[in-house]
């Protein structure tokens, strides 16, 4: 969108998707709360609509009247208050991070709230990067937790950890047949299978569908997930569990969801881009790629689509 003074055009054109970057130790409510004072700030920062006149008639009745058309000062500013206020704002979102987790969210902003309820039941494939470090635990399975168990993880290898990786993944696919009502060895089994990876019909019950060991230098690793339906204690919970099957502790210090669908890190819009200008040039980005993948609002498929930007 091009540049322009005036608040009233800008509101018709706050109508979408766009993406922004949510830092870790920041809420989502809270992520919410200061996107939409950035816009207020903006907007009513702008030419906003002239003051209001009104026809003042005086003069005695039975002499000529002085007509005069004065500013309504019931319509200004101090008495009505800033004229673009959050709660004139409908502000949603599609994917939910947890107070730790950082990276993509996609929000709707007013007619965009429609958008994101679909988008939200086709439910596209999410990716993250979930760092880790071997030989303690805490009680909430990060690191800002009380340290409440410590073990020796000398003995790791790398071999192990991807051995680990690859038993937790076959074991998810194995899930989804299941869940599927399918028999492994079954022709329809293998019917499904060639079609790709399968996509549970309950939006409730987490499934991986690739987990890998991307970066291993003792005691920390990182984990690259590709998953549906998961929420961050989820995340915290696979390292928790990937420590104790390496007959020791882990505990996770980072999640990070760098690519939500086709949404990357690269589009979303970091905190000190959270403006009116920087979200409304984001919002043709991200409509272009809707208009060039349909079935990230409509999803007809079982399976999860091959992506395409």
């Amino acid at each position: 969108m091009g540049v322009t003074s005036d608040a009233r055009v800008v509101w018709q054109f706050l109508n979408g998707i766009a993406a922004i970057y949510k830092p870790a130790g920041y809420s989502l409510h809270r992520t919410r709360n200061t996107i939409l004072t950035h816009l207020c700030r903006d907007l009513n920062a702008l030419e906003g609509r002239p003051q209001r006149e009104y026809v003042r008639i005086e003069g005695e009745t039975d002499k000529p009247m002085t007509v005069q058309v004065v500013p309504n000062l019931a319509d200004h500013l101090l008495l009505t208050g800033p004229h673009y206020q959050q709660k004139d704002f409908k502000l949603s979102w599609v994917n939910y991070l947890g107070y730790d987790t950082s990276g993509v969210v996609i929000i709707g902003i007013n007619e965009g709230a429609r958008t994101v309820m679909r988008m939200r039941e086709s439910n596209p494939t999410r990716f993250y990067k979930v760092k880790g470090v071997f030989g303690q635990a805490t009680d909430n399975y990060f690191t800002s937790g009380k340290i409440v168990e410590k073990a020796t993880y000398k003995s790791i290898k790398r071999a192990t950890v991807d051995a680990i990786c690859a038993s937790m993944q076959a074991s998810h696919q194995r899930k989804m047949f299941e869940l599927c009502g399918v028999d492994m060895q079954s022709q329809a089994a293998y019917d499904l299978a060639i079609q790709g990876p399968i996509r549970p019909a309950n939006n409730k019950i987490p499934m991986i569908y690739a987990i890998k060991c991307v970066a291993f230098n003792m005691p920390e690793f990182t984990l690259e997930i590709a998953c549906i339906n998961e929420y961050e204690m989820y995340l915290k919970t696979l390292v928790h569990q990937l420590g104790i099957q390496l007959h020791s502790v882990a505990t996770c210090t980072q999640i990070q969801c760098f690519r939500y669908g086709l949404f990357t890190t690269e589009l979303a819009l970091l905190k000190k881009h959270w403006d009116v200008q920087s979200i409304l040039d984001n919002m043709e980005q991200t409509q272009a790629i809707l208009d060039n993948n349909k079935y990230l609002v409509e999803q007809d498929s079982p399976t999860l689509i091959e992506q395409q930007i």
